[in-house]
């Protein structure tokens, strides 16, 4: 049990082990990157993995020079795109079905609800935006599925949401690693960046706990 305890660790916090893997795995740590975003946008099951931290870690330890960050940049574009577009394709074969699977207890009610205030407030756009919103990233194409969105509408947004994420992130972790004080001090860039990449949950969680007091 501790083996299987130990994997899962490093895969939902695969930001953070970054390092020791390039280093144990070397090229074959671009294709663990690709498997890891391909999980996170395109199993509606997995949206606990890590997206916009490891895409920024990525881009970080590009800047060191351990990783090609256009090889990076391609290859992860890939991933999100193919991730978003499976995660489309099992929704529209799963259809309203997803929401009795398990009792209801595997797709959580709020992560659909959540995501589908986003198609009434942004519609199709919706699969852009959603690409920053951890939880929603991975719903988003999943509820597009099952409303069966207009596939020709879906790819292209996917394409255009996937490619401006990946991009944004990696070059954000890629000019922060060209700083010289992030270079000499690595190891705080990377709470840094755990910090905020569960900043969104925090805040979510404050937010649902302040809404709960007034209607109390």
């Amino acid at each position: 049990m501790n083996g299987i305890s130990q994997v899962l660790d490093v895969f939902m916090h695969l930001d953070v082990y970054l390092g020791a893997i390039i280093n144990n795995y070397g090229i074959e740590t671009y294709l663990i990157l690709f498997f890891i975003i391909f999980c996170e946008t395109g199993l509606v099951v997995t949206p606990f993995l890590p997206g916009d931290s490891l895409i920024f870690a990525s881009g970080a330890f590009a800047a060191l020079g351990l990783l090609n960050i256009y090889i990076l940049i391609a290859i992860l574009m890939v991933a999100a795109i193919l991730g978003d577009t499976v995660n489309y394709e099992i929704g529209r074969l799963l259809g309203k079905k997803a929401f009795t699977i398990g009792g209801g207890r595997i797709f959580k009610k709020e992560h659909i609800d959540k995501t589908n205030k986003f198609y009434e407030k942004y519609g199709g756009k919706t699969i852009i935006f959603a690409r920053f919103i951890p939880i929603v990233r991975t719903f988003a194409p999943f509820v597009a599925g099952i409303g069966k969105m207009n596939y020709k509408k879906f790819i292209s947004f996917n394409a255009i949401g996937g490619s401006i994420w990946v991009i944004v992130a990696s070059a954000a972790g890629y000019f922060f690693g060209n700083i010289e004080v992030i270079k000499n001090n690595f190891s705080l860039v990377m709470v840094a960046i755990i910090a905020i990449s569960i900043l969104p949950a925090v805040i979510e969680f404050i937010r649902n706990k302040m809404t709960s007091s007034i209607i109390e």
